[in-house]
């Protein structure tokens, strides 16, 4: 079988093209439900439907690593040279017979394949959001400004990059952590932008939002390790809960396990890494699990002691994927890392981000001004944490 080239961009016009008609059915549903509405009612109602099909793609994206289909065409953008899988059925069958358990076979092809589709689309829908916000911001109407959307759009290219990058260099865990991560990243700019649209400005002392600000942080550290553990797959080196291996502090390979430089299941140096590694990285997230879920009960309990509505409404919001965090993520352990449970903890892990950048835009010092006054600080309400 001839070798195939890293970078095919040969189908890459059919791809965009599949893209662009795939984009038009969102398109044509925010245009036909919105058509007299404001600019900033349109633009919000199709940065919510681009989130929740960019959430639908983390999720998928995923199922596609989990279901070790991110080899399913080794080439990129297109398979074997091809826009979609059903031109090479030739090479793909030819692979699937020499290694019958191997990265490529016709299921995994088409999983990566819909992934790489839904992503096309989803950076079509994008490219209209940052066209029309300039469109918009030349008219002078009110929509949030149009640097939010060409940031998500510079984003979603480096994203973009990022998972030709993980085809080419062969699931490369440092690429494929950070490629879930701008995944994450690419939620949250959305939820920003879609809350910029129509603000909803929610009002907290220092402390709480001080406190919002190191749950945020301690957020994003325990997204990136957990993208860690998934992506060398050491979800299994602890079977058990609430100890590992039988063990509260088990023997643990901290220098090999956080070594960045390296390609899967070998150190730097090229030898096979050690379980020692993996334990590390398993258990690392686990501990720090339990900081994170700490922290969110403590600020879902400083949201509810608010004589505000909306503070008490986040802080529920906050406890349920707290716990949704929880169950999926024993799930994974007791239950031998079912697909089903890390998809879920997948999923809650980009519910949690987005929520919470959305209650620091809302609680942020911009967001504030009175509706008559933009150069007043809103006062803050009588009853406070």
């Amino acid at each position: 079988m001839d070798a195939q080239p890293l970078y095919d961009l040969t189908p890459i016009v059919r791809m965009a093209a599949l893209g662009v008609v795939l984009a038009l059915g969102p398109l044509a549903w925010v245009w036909l439900r919105h058509r007299g509405a404001t600019p900033a009612v349109r633009m919000r109602a199709l940065t919510l439907l681009t989130l929740f099909l960019t959430f639908d793609l983390v999720v998928f994206g995923a199922f596609t690593r989990l279901s070790d289909s991110g080899l399913g065409c080794p080439d990129w953008p297109g398979c074997y040279g091809n826009a979609s899988p059903l031109g090479a059925k030739a090479e793909i069958h030819a692979e699937q017979s020499l290694r019958p358990g191997g990265p490529v076979t016709h299921g995994k092809a088409w999983v990566e394949m819909v992934h790489r589709y839904l992503a096309t689309a989803v950076g079509v829908l994008i490219t209209v959001m940052a066209l029309a916000s300039w469109f918009e911001a030349r008219r002078g109407r009110a929509t949030p400004s149009p640097w939010w959307a060409t940031a998500t759009l510079v984003w979603v290219c480096a994203q973009g990059a990022f998972g030709a990058l993980t085809v080419t260099l062969k699931l490369y865990p440092a690429i494929v952590t950070l490629h879930l991560l701008g995944g994450i990243g690419l939620l949250a700019l959305l939820a920003v932008q879609g809350e910029l649209a129509l603000p909803r400005p929610m009002v907290l002392d220092n402390g709480t939002r001080r406190l919002l600000l190191a749950v945020a942080a301690l957020t994003l550290l325990q997204v990136a390790l957990g993208g860690w553990v998934s992506t060398n797959y050491a979800v299994l080196a602890c079977s058990d809960f609430p100890t590992c291996q039988g063990a509260w502090w088990p023997e643990m390979d901290f220098r090999h396990g956080f070594t960045l430089l390296r390609e899967l299941g070998e150190t730097r140096g090229g030898d096979f890494l050690p379980f020692a590694a993996l334990t590390a990285i398993h258990y690392t997230h686990r501990l720090m699990a339990y900081a994170v879920f700490v922290a969110l009960l403590w600020l879902a309990w400083r949201l509810h002691r608010s004589a505000q509505a909306a503070p008490r409404r986040a802080a529920f919001a906050l406890i349920g994927v707290a716990l949704w965090q929880l169950a999926s993520g024993l799930g994974n352990v007791v239950l031998g890392w079912p697909l089903v449970a890390a998809l879920a903890h997948t999923a809650g892990a980009a519910v949690l981000v987005a929520l919470l950048a959305v209650l620091l835009v809302r609680t942020a010092p911009a967001s504030l001004p009175e509706h008559g006054d933009s150069r007043q600080p809103a006062r803050p309400a009588r009853a406070m944490l």
